[in-house]
């Protein structure tokens, strides 16, 4: 009996859990009414491993067919390969090569046949495109027809009666369809037409409308969720057409387009390399190959759904969409839904345990009424003679059965958790958030700690260049003339300054059709470039004086990037600019006022220091730039890591976000702690930290280098503290984040942009990704995509995951309080009386009311600002809590005293004679039970305030199903008693329903008098205490 009623099975991790597990609570759901619907957002987990097989099956083909292609290039002469023929169609198009040739060439890796088309610039002349041009917008619609779209196959949506049909697949429906064919049949054979039919025809009207209903409901969501599908495949790549830098969605890429690759980018179609550096790729998701691939000259196709492990480059699109392997691939593994969250899988517990109690319940009304009706046969001694009229007082027995057991599986409990969400996920779109996985939405109603970055996301990544150190003054730029600016150094100087800018940057100045100037590149680059075209310097004439040798990018580790060019006059000079730590490490030389090396003395050095603390107190990011001429006899093309001469330091300003400080505000009031983890200085930082409300004491930050270095008994007495984490690595923010997991079970929050920040993400309970800075490495690894980049953003994520599980709260509460008047007025009333106050038809309308109905008014509630001002969901609680057991069984108790006192004395009470009486009151019963629902509803919007009508009338949804709930329920009483066994009532009665159920918001108001200890009291390791719970807590 224990293990009947256990809830064990359904304990689930929102993260990470294993295979057994999710296995383990999917046998464990035994009573469901349409498996069809209650799983349909819930993966198959034998059809995900079979798309898993068919993966590495297909990754090794891919393998196996390069592998057996390059070993017939040593055989077979490229002469004798596969010919093409070019169509008319392509020749009009004045293109000059097939589509499946281009395509095979990537595919396979041919070098024979690219060599043989003369490489790059050869394939680039058949696919009518200049390398320096790009595209030209009005060859896309031509190349689009020729060449195919950048889109994938994919499987056609479910149409709106496809939903209709898994509707009708409810099992006890097609019990009831049954029953009433059968009433029909029986009710026509005894009482004629049409009385006969009544009955019956009205449970399948009922059931008719229970369906479209639950179609448009489920509808409705599947709409949410392709929207929110079609956003999550949305990728922004970067392209040269019309011979100048734009972005542009994936879907728009076309054949001969000339595509930028950085870091943390996917290669969005299959391509050949044009130029870059140290440009290496990881191909694993195609090929299973862990190994990263370089990509040169001498090895130049990329394929589409590679990632860019480091470097940068340039490719031409060859071939896109369905020509891709990788597109091939899409097309192999099905849409298998969304991972379930633990809500669900509790839900899914709490469904089958309430199941079992009401199909027990079912079964005994019906040995109940059926053996009264037998019993009492069997005293008048009629045993032996069975006409029509008992067989349809079976079969009402049956449906009355059939559906208390409908009323009592509550099929939409879990599938009000996916409605609620699809609502929430919907919203944060709209608001600039894009949750990749369910499960994040409902867990950061759980966080307690938000582990973010600062650039970007505290700030607004606008950057600009403040003030510089050059030639031993400081020179501010910032609210000068900047029509006229100029620095006070020589041309000398400034000719070196503006190189080492220009020289040394992945960003790029571009012009429009006007000739007028924008930068493109990351905000750093951005603020360098603007900073040297604000001097007079000219971009594009640096670029062509000198020839680049060799560029490493920046990346997290490093924190420098450096570049070696060939110089017009002979030699080679290298650039290199980053971090002043990492930089200044690197200097032996300082730049003098007349641009002459000099000696960097420990003076010099110490007053350098002091020109960067200056700068970073002042919260401005600072910049060393610096350069080395290299003589003849060192390698050409190798950069070095010492001997540069210091140029200047540069102070650059990227201002706090508006509303930063008092989103950092809200989360302290809320209890969830805010951690800033940057690689800026450590001063910078304390200043940014200080400004948004983050860093309460100079004590609490601490550096990268200081944390890595601390033993985890040090970790367990600092990391409660830390407030912010300067000149850190991605991998001091993965073990922080996994140390506040492990040693204080937090429930971590995470942000991150870098392809180096993916395993912190990865390992956190929640990922944020960036979505204007982030990489596509970095998004593929969140939970959860800031589209704006905005820390406000995430504090509205929080404040909606919050929102959602209060909501379910609420609605469980509103349903098992259905769920429990429905029965036991039922079982009770038959045990004694013999007969059910509750028709099936008028049971299938209660069902409806407390399932969808109830589902779309109280689990789609917006939050509102009362949630931010109580403590998180407290991880691992119970889901129904003492509050809500209160409110349970108080409103319960109301509802069976009144109702069963209407139903053994009510002709009595409301004084009804005649030979309606009975008919009369059994609607009363039935209205009276049906506005305690209503008013109930009304009560469940707040578990814990007395005020239930706050932000009522600013959800819309709430109010429309009210009003069509109390209107659909007077057409039922006062025009369609024929079918739902009710009678008209006078508006004394009706009044008499009403206040009836009114009364249940006084009953609320008392309950939530009562005080109730809270099972939770979480105490947390910050020192800040939990807000109080009962009546003011939100």
């Amino acid at each position: 009996m224990k293990r009947f009623f256990s809830l064990k099975d359904f304990d689930f991790n929102h993260k990470h859990e294993s295979e057994e597990a999710r296995r383990r609570w999917r046998s464990a759901v035994t009573i469901v009414r349409n498996r069809t619907r209650r799983f349909r957002y819930v993966p198959d987990l034998d059809k995900r491993k079979e798309a898993e097989n068919k993966m590495l099956k297909f990754q090794e083909q891919i393998r196996i067919a390069l592998y057996v292609h390059k070993a017939a290039l040593h055989f077979i002469d490229a002469g004798r390969s596969v010919e093409y023929n070019l169509s008319d169609e392509i020749r009009k198009e004045n293109f000059g090569i097939d589509p499946e040739e281009l395509a095979s060439i990537v595919r396979v890796h041919d070098i024979k046949r690219l060599r043989n088309k003369g490489g790059v610039e050869g394939i680039a002349r058949k696919v009518s495109v200049s390398l320096d041009e790009g595209v030209l917008s009005s060859s896309l619609a031509t190349r689009q027809k020729i060449y195919g779209l950048n889109r994938f196959t994919e499987k056609a949506p479910k149409s709106f009666w496809m939903f209709v049909w898994e509707a009708l697949q409810d099992i006890t429906l097609i019990i009831l369809m049954f029953c009433a064919a059968v009433s029909i049949g029986v009710g026509i054979a005894t009482e004629g037409w049409p009385k006969g039919m009544y009955e019956g025809l009205g449970i399948i009207l009922t059931i008719f409308l229970v369906v479209i209903v639950t179609a448009i409901s489920d509808y409705r969501q599947s709409l949410q969720f392709r929207d929110l599908d079609k956003e999550k495949k949305m990728i922004i790549v970067q392209v040269t057409r019309n011979g100048s830098r734009k972005k542009i969605p994936i879907y728009d890429l076309v054949v001969g387009d000339v595509v930028h690759l950085a870091i943390g980018d996917q290669v969005p179609a299959d391509g050949v390399f044009i130029s870059g550096y140290s440009l290496l790729v990881d191909e694993s998701s195609l090929t299973g190959e862990v190994d990263p691939v370089s990509i040169n000259e001498e090895h130049p196709f990329l394929s589409s759904g590679a990632k860019v492990r480091d470097g940068l480059g340039k490719m031409l699109v060859t071939a896109v969409g369905m020509r891709t392997e990788w597109g091939k691939l899409m097309e192999t593994l099905s849409e298998d839904g969304q991972d379930e969250t633990p809500l669900q899988v509790k839900l899914n517990g709490v469904a089958t345990l309430i199941g079992k109690i009401g199909l027990t319940v079912g079964v005994l009304t019906f040995v109940v009424l059926t053996g009264r009706f037998l019993v009492e046969k069997a005293l008048r001694n009629e045993f032996t003679d069975w006409s029509s009229g008992d067989a349809l007082i079976l079969v009402d027995y049956f449906a009355t059965a059939v559906t208390i057991i409908v009323v009592a599986v509550p099929e939409g409990l879990p599938l009000a958790v996916t409605l609620s969400l699809a609502f929430a996920m919907k919203k944060l779109m709209n608001d600039r958030a894009l949750v990749r996985h369910l499960s994040a939405c409902e867990t950061m109603g759980s966080a307690t700690c938000i582990c973010t970055d600062k650039t970007g996301t505290l700030t607004t990544n606008h950057m600009v260049v403040d003030r510089i150190w050059i030639c031993d003054t400081v020179q501010e730029i910032s609210g000068t003339d900047k029509s006229n600016y100029t620095l006070e150094i020589s041309e000398r100087v400034l000719s070196t300054l503006l190189q080492a800018i220009f020289q040394n940057t992945s960003g790029e100045v571009v012009k429009d059709k006007e000739g007028k100037s924008s930068v493109v590149g990351t905000p750093t680059e951005s603020a360098l470039l603007e900073f040297g075209l604000l001097l007079g310097g000219d971009h594009d004439a640096q670029q062509g004086q000198f020839k680049i040798l060799k560029i490493e990018p920046f990346n997290s580790d490093t924190k420098k990037m450096s570049e070696l060019v060939a110089l017009p006059e002979g030699g080679t000079r290298a650039f290199c600019k980053g971090a002043p730590e990492m930089v200044l490490r690197m200097c032996d030389n300082i730049v003098d006022c007349k641009g002459e090396p000099t000696v960097l003395t420990e003076k010099l050095l110490e007053k350098t220091m002091k020109i960067i603390d200056g700068f970073t107190s002042v919260a401005l990011r600072t910049l060393c730039l610096a350069y080395k001429n290299i003589d003849s006899n060192a390698s050409a093309h190798s950069i070095p890591d010492s001997g540069y001469t210091l140029i200047a330091v540069v102070g650059i300003k990227d201002p706090v976000r508006p509303g930063v400080k008092e989103a950092v505000r809200t989360c302290l009031a809320a209890g969830i702690t805010v951690r800033m983890v940057t690689g800026d200085n450590i001063n910078t930082a304390k200043a940014i930290a200080k400004e948004c409300g983050i860093l309460t004491h100079n004590d609490n930050a601490i550096e990268g280098p200081e944390f890595r270095s601390k033993s985890p008994d040090e970790m367990k007495k600092i990391i409660p503290k830390i407030q912010v984490m300067a000149r850190s690595l991605p991998s001091d923010k993965l073990n922080l984040v996994t140390h506040l997991k492990n040693m204080f079970g937090e429930v971590v929050a995470v942000t991150g942009d870098g392809t180096n920040d993916a395993p912190a993400l990865h390992r956190s309970d929640i990922g944020l990704a960036m979505g204007i800075s982030g990489t596509e490495v970095a998004k593929e690894n969140a939970d959860v995509i800031i589209m704006d980049d905005n820390f406000s953003t995430i504090v509205n994520l929080a404040k909606w995951g919050r929102a959602v599980y209060i909501n379910i709260q609420k609605f469980v509460q509103f349903q098992l309080t259905v769920n429990v008047v429905a029965l036991v007025i039922d079982f009770v009333s038959a045990c004694i009386t013999g007969s059910a106050p509750l028709t099936a038809v008028q049971l299938l309308w209660v069902n409806m009311i407390m399932d969808t109905l109830g589902a779309l008014a109280l689990a789609t509630e917006p939050p509102n600002d009362e949630l931010m001002k109580r403590p998180p969901v407290v991880k691992g609680a119970g889901f129904i809590t003492k509050a809500m057991w209160r409110n349970i069984i108080g409103q319960s108790i109301y509802q069976l005293i009144v109702l069963l006192l209407l139903d053994f004395d009510g002709k009595r009470l409301l004084g009804l004679t005649g030979s309606d009486a009975t008919e009369v009151l059994d609607t009363v019963i039935f209205n009276s039970f049906v506005f305690c629902q209503v008013f109930n509803e009304i009560n469940s919007r707040d578990i814990e305030k007395i005020n239930v009508f706050k932000g009522m009338f600013d959800s819309w949804i709430f109010l429309v199903v009210i009003i069509s709930t109390v209107v659909f329920q007077a057409i039922i009483v006062e025009f369609l008693g024929n079918f739902a066994t009710t009678v008209p009532l006078s508006w004394q009665l009706w009044l008499l329903s009403v206040a009836i159920g009114s009364v249940s918001l006084v009953v609320g108001i008392i309950l939530k008098c009562i005080p109730v200890e809270s099972t939770h009291k979480p105490s947390h390791h910050d020192g800040y205490e939990p807000l109080p719970g009962g009546p003011d807590a939100a």
